[in-house]
């Protein structure tokens, strides 16, 4: 049995522009609709929901019946929590609040068996298909893609270190936290806000690292696009739920839908 093929590791280095979701209410169900409605990407978010480990392998499950990827966004940089959800199958984790090139370099070394790492080995696991596939652990790391958080100014300040880590695929913006390590919590909307967002995409472009960003709405994403950012989320399951409920129930009742508030997973 063959490895898995990561479409999402090699649309990334092949620049190719991918839009996504994120996945808030750890339902299979949404995750395979969302799937199937024609995303690139689909984050499991195990950072700011309650996903544990048995729960994102049946959100794998129904993701890779779709023609999505799944982007796994685990809770920490902890090498423990990366050797389960490895092991459970996903391909594609997304380390948040990483600070500085040591941070990533050790965010790589967990998802890299050794010599090149520290992931434990496990004879039969999920992502073995369960011992299935010949030589996995000195194929594994092809197909595993490692995207790093900056969320903070300094952090910010420390992308050219960051991005020349080896085995770092790609960059990932959180404009919520950068906004409010600049002192404007809520508003990303905020010019200074804007022009860092900016500023990252022209950097991470210029280092030669794809980026990713989340925007709440189609508008913001294209601003985004615009700045240069090659792989974009909009909104989430809950949020496009929830925003058109508002809607249909604003027209029902003769009022606008609730504005403010945020629309993203940020």
């Amino acid at each position: 049995m063959d490895l898995p093929h990561n479409a999402f590791k090699h649309a990334l280095a092949e620049r190719r522009m991918q839009i996504g979701t994120w996945l808030m209410s750890a339902a299979p169900s949404t995750a395979e609709a969302l799937g199937c409605a024609g995303f690139d990407f689909l984050v499991v978010d195990m950072e700011h929901v309650p996903i544990d480990v048995p729960q994102a392998i049946g959100i794998l499950r129904t993701v890779a019946g779709t023609p999505a990827s799944a982007v796994t966004r685990i809770p920490w940089n902890d090498p423990v929590t990366v050797k389960r959800v490895l092991d459970a199958g996903a391909q594609t984790l997304m380390f948040p609040f990483v600070q500085d090139e040591h941070e990533a370099a050790r965010a790589v070394a967990s998802t890299r068996y050794p010599p090149d790492g520290i992931r434990g080995v496990a004879g039969l696991q999920r992502a073995s298909r369960y011992g299935n596939v010949a030589n996995y652990a000195k194929l594994a790391a092809t197909q595993i893609c490692v995207v790093v958080q900056i969320e903070t100014l300094s952090a910010l300040e420390r992308l050219p270190a960051i991005a020349s880590v080896p085995g770092v695929d790609a960059i990932f913006v959180g404009p919520g936290d950068l906004s409010a390590s600049m002192g404007h919590l809520g508003d990303i909307g905020h010019a200074d806000v804007q022009a860092k967002l900016a500023h990252a995409a022209a950097e991470t472009k210029r280092l030669g690292k794809p980026c990713g960003i989340v925007g709440g709405n189609p508008d913001m994403v294209r601003r985004f696009l615009g700045y240069g950012y090659t792989w974009v989320a909009v909104g989430s399951d809950m949020s496009m739920m929830t925003g058109r409920a508002q809607e249909w129930l604003g027209a029902l009742r003769g009022a606008t839908a609730p504005s403010g508030g945020a629309s993203g997973p940020y």
